[in-house]
């Protein structure tokens, strides 16, 4: 079955390029033009990925990423934007987006990053069958692709169940952020490194009581970060 992807873009010429690319890549396209027509698309589909342009007519990229993400956890987005400012990347990745490219961009980059996120999105069925990771008041199911705290479910974007999922698998392991790029946006990924902090940041304020004084997550200076399971 393909893969659906929403391409929410105001620029005609722009979005009908791409959804030309990803269709030659095997993808379902679905094709809008505002945000609020992109939100009504998927609602009504089963879409997978959304690439999702920042600068729209009407309610703008990151409303439109913080609505589908509060809808839709597993969701995967990759936000669009035509400035190179790492303000605007930040503001994407703290409304939930999982990736941003700027334009103009390669088509192979955004077909790499797809393909990556897609990884994350739609699991193996057999190699996360009924697998349950656990740590002090955490637990993770793999299969369902559910993350708890104190029996507590947890909303975690894709990205943030593959970090999670890498630090649980590699506990009291420090982790570089060369090792997280790798894992979880994986080798072909060329954007920035900051990527990972941001992502960690955002996991932070999800998962420790303090997120400025971390108790799980820890920074290792000059390398990554590792997981801490003495509690």
């Amino acid at each position: 079955m393909k893969t659906k992807i929403l391409l929410v873009e105001d620029e005609d010429a722009i979005r009908k390029f791409i959804k030309i690319n990803l269709e030659r890549e095997g993808y379902d396209v679905y094709e809008a033009g505002t945000g609020e027509e992109g939100i009504e698309i998927a609602d009504s589909e089963d879409i997978k990925i959304v690439v999702l342009d920042v600068m729209l007519p009407g309610i703008d990229g990151f409303k439109v990423c913080e609505t589908l993400r509060k809808k839709y956890k597993d969701l995967g987005i990759i936000m669009l934007t035509a400035k190179a400012e790492d303000y605007d990347k930040i503001m994407g990745l703290q409304y939930g987006t999982d990736d941003y490219m700027t334009k103009p961009f390669n088509p192979t980059e955004l077909t790499l990053r797809i393909k990556s996120l897609e990884r994350r999105v739609i699991p193996e069925d057999e190699e996360d069958k009924k697998n349950i990771i656990e740590s002090d008041i955490f637990k993770m199911d793999t299969y369902s692709r559910k993350f708890y705290k104190a029996g507590k479910e947890l909303d975690l974007t894709p990205t943030e169940f593959l970090i999670m999922k890498t630090f649980l698998e590699n506990k009291g392991r420090a982790i570089t952020r060369e090792e997280l790029l790798n894992k979880v946006w994986g080798e072909e990924f060329i954007g920035d490194s900051k990527i990972v902090d941001v992502n960690i940041r955002r996991l932070r304020s999800k998962i420790e009581g303090d997120s400025a004084d971390p108790k799980y997550i820890e920074t290792v200076w000059g390398l990554g970060y590792r997981w801490n399971d003495e509690k």
